[in-house]
């Protein structure tokens, strides 16, 4: 009888349900009056992501002899969970999510829909802001810093943008190298070569190799800056949905009550007719999924800006909202059981926030520990500062109530996990409907006040 222990434990699917069962338990641990719930498995995630890969990272420099070296290895290559078992449990969430909400689709959007898309760019504008006069004071690869925006706002699709353009800016600085100022100069020797071997004086132009490794370096500086920041703007929108209304003194009953009211108002003026609810209908949520993710995949050109697509994250969420809403095609039903797409949205969300953990556990416990704490540090300045603003813009000047408010935060901060979070602390599926409605603006301003920063003169 064979039993490898070490191929077991690094397991991907055991990973997994090991960082759900360990977090939903955490969950369930009461802190005074609150508790994590299912964000839970987000921390738990971290600390299993964290451990594991740092054992599997000895198990690979010792050699190929050692026991467990194939399985390490794998592990690492996937970082620790492949990034498609990530997208599924996330498709599962947005699509049930927006099934969920979107009967009053068509009202909220009445009733806020201008006030979302100036939320949407209050908050990504306030995150470029600080992350740009960040550079001034921070002594660090200013690129990295280009990467805590995206990572901060949590943005994949900002990513992306932050990638290109910073092939574009580094391409241009690269060229005009010789024409740059000696403090100029010297920032981008640094970005070459750390070991400060390069200075002006003996660097007067860069050869081909060096303006190659500078592009790539740039690239790399945003993907460790993102890679150090996600986890930490995942959890400041966390801990901001559960702790704003005891912090801003909102009772969250009450808000409930009073949104209730004000639908029901919205309802019977706008007249809608009543679409029966049916059994889980498998063949509706995936064409939800299908078509979603098509839209997502779409990408749109806008100029000097490049392009702009939604994701899968925002397409098949903003496809659910869109058929939940029409209801009915044909034989088709989109308005389905609520229970049945409640598991499936507590599934994709469990599931969700453990892949997140594993995989980002190590750069973010790591950061804490090491180097990169000023980039973690920075990120929950740059998170905490435009979500406040944010909150502050929706509730004080548009008077949006909190159950909308905390949806619309978490789409303005483009935090798919705060959404979950947001949904758990209020138990209502409502604040989807404005995750929905800001999502689409948040991720168009994250795009251009990406490749604006990333245009700016390096400070």
């Amino acid at each position: 009888m064979k039993f490898d222990v070490i191929s077991l434990i690094f397991n991907p699917f055991m990973l997994m349900f090991i960082a759900i069962a360990t977090g939903l338990l955490f969950g369930k641990i009461k802190f005074g009056k609150f508790n994590f719930g299912t964000s839970g498995s987000l921390f738990t995630g971290l600390f299993i992501g964290w451990l594991i890969y740092k054992i599997a990272t000895k198990i690979v420099l010792s050699g190929e002899s050692t026991a467990g070296y194939e399985a390490a290895q794998k592990l690492l290559q996937n970082n620790i969970i492949h990034s498609y078992l990530l997208e599924t449990a996330l498709i599962f969430f947005v699509a049930a999510i927006g099934l969920l909400a979107a009967k009053d689709m068509g009202v909220v959007l009445k009733k806020y829909g201008t006030k979302f898309v100036v939320m949407a760019m209050v908050i990504t504008f306030v995150g470029a802001g600080i992350t740009y006069a960040s550079m001034a004071v921070i002594d660090t690869n200013p690129y990295e810093v280009s990467g805590v925006y995206v990572g901060s706002l949590t943005s994949s699709p900002g990513l992306g943008a932050a990638l290109e353009t910073a092939q574009n800016h580094a391409e241009e600085y690269a060229d005009t190298y010789s024409e740059q100022p000696d403090d100029m100069k010297q920032l981008i020797l640094s970005i070459i070569d750390s070991s400060g071997k390069l200075t002006p004086e003996n660097t007067q132009t860069l050869t081909k190799e060096q303006k190659s490794t500078y592009i790539s370096n740039a690239q790399a500086g945003v993907g460790v800056g993102y890679a150090i920041s996600y986890p930490f703007g995942v959890i400041i929108v966390i801990f901001a949905v559960n702790f704003f209304s005891s912090i801003f003194r909102m009772n969250v009953e009450d808000e409930k009550k009073l949104f209730e009211e004000e639908m029901r108002e919205a309802r019977q003026l706008a007249e809608s007719k009543t679409i029966p609810t049916t059994y889980f209908n498998m063949i509706s949520f995936s064409i939800v999924s299908i078509l979603g993710y098509l839209l997502g995949s779409i990408e749109i050109y806008l100029g000097p800006l490049g392009y702009f697509s939604l994701g899968s994250t925002g397409g098949v969420l903003i496809m659910g909202l869109l058929l939940g809403y029409i209801g009915k095609i044909g034989p088709i039903s989109f308005r389905m059981d609520q229970k049945s797409l409640v598991l499936l949205r507590e599934i994709g969300l469990v599931f969700f926030l453990a892949i997140v953990g594993l995989k980002y556990g190590y750069c973010a416990l790591d950061a804490l520990m090491g180097s990169g704490v000023t980039l973690a540090i920075l990120a929950l300045v740059v998170g905490i500062i435009a979500m406040l603003v944010g909150f502050l813009v929706g509730r004080y000047i548009f008077k949006i109530n909190w159950v909308m408010l905390s949806g619309a935060i978490c789409g303005g901060m483009t935090s798919t996990p705060g959404l979950g979070a947001a949904i758990d602390a209020l138990d209502s599926n409502e604040p989807a409907t404005g995750y929905g409605a800001t999502y689409p603006f948040a991720l168009l301003g994250m795009i251009i006040f990406t490749i604006i920063l990333n245009k700016l003169p390096l400070l």
